[in-house]
């Protein structure tokens, strides 16, 4: 890390998770507490659209009479949601795809390219419509 240190001196490297945009935390938020809301409804049997004076659609119909199914998919689905929404992965290496870590020399190339990214997208000017 020496090597990467003396090469940029400016660069400060930290174990953290990296927040993703507010408006997508709070997509995942609202979709945790939907999907729990969701899921009692679906399992108490309690008709939300009776509420709001509307008629059932056929999915509600079918998620009555496959209530662990109905269940299982709401669950997941929203998850993969949620997940997606808090992702801010940006994959810069890949052990699976390569087999193995990268050596100092590969490391520094990386990160060579990633500072030369950068300086180019900030150089861009940004117009606001």
């Amino acid at each position: 890390m020496r090597v990467i240190s003396q090469r940029y001196p400016d660069i400060r490297i930290e174990g953290e998770n990296y927040l993703p945009q507010p408006i997508y935390r709070h997509i995942a938020s609202f979709l945790s507490v939907f999907k729990l809301v969701l899921i009692g409804l679906i399992i108490v049997g309690k008709d939300p659209f009776a509420f709001f004076g509307m008629q059932a659609p056929s999915i509600w119909q079918w998620g009555q009479e496959n209530k662990v199914y109905a269940c299982m998919m709401v669950f997941f689905l929203s998850n993969m949601i949620e997940n997606q929404c808090m992702s801010t992965d940006v994959p810069v290496w890949s052990k699976l795809e390569s087999g193995h870590l990268p050596s100092m020399q590969q490391l520094v190339q990386i990160l060579d390219n990633e500072m030369k990214l950068n300086v180019h997208m900030d150089s861009i000017p940004h117009h606001r419509s």
